[in-house]
């Protein structure tokens, strides 16, 4: 039996399909969700998405949260990117400039450092999503 995958965004539907498995970038760590997965509830990082039908498919997320229940899985969050949607340099080249931004900053910067971590984080999950090595 297979799970059936929602990933939405507030403005588009970036996935619908049923697959064999989901693997989530959740709060506490990755979670795999295959069929017949209990309940479940839980805040997603922003980070990498996986979903496996015959191959593993990419898709980078930013924050949200996603409900298992019934084999199906609703993934919501503020942003998502299929990794075929992806240019891997491009990403690189974005991902690199976010690196060197944050790790040039000081916490003590406020707003300035945590807006440069959130970059930095989206940067990563785009670079991993479309097959760049962290």
């Amino acid at each position: 039996m297979a799970l059936k995958v929602r990933v939405i965004t507030p403005d588009q539907t970036v996935l619908d399909d049923s697959v064999e498995e989901v693997i989530l970038p959740s709060s506490s760590g990755q979670v795999g969700i295959l069929s017949g997965h209990a309940p479940l509830l839980t805040a997603l990082e922003t980070g990498v998405l996986r979903v496996r039908t015959n191959d593993w498919e990419n898709i980078a997320i930013t924050d949200g949260f996603a409900e298992v229940e019934e084999n199906e899985v609703k993934v919501l969050v503020n942003a998502a990117t299929k990794a075929s949607d992806i240019d891997l340099e491009e990403a690189r080249q974005v991902f690199t400039a976010a690196q060197s931004k944050f790790e040039g900053m000081s916490s003590e910067s406020g707003k300035d450092y945590f807006d440069a971590r959130q970059e930095f984080k989206r940067a990563r999950a785009r670079f991993m999503a479309a097959g760049g090595m962290v």
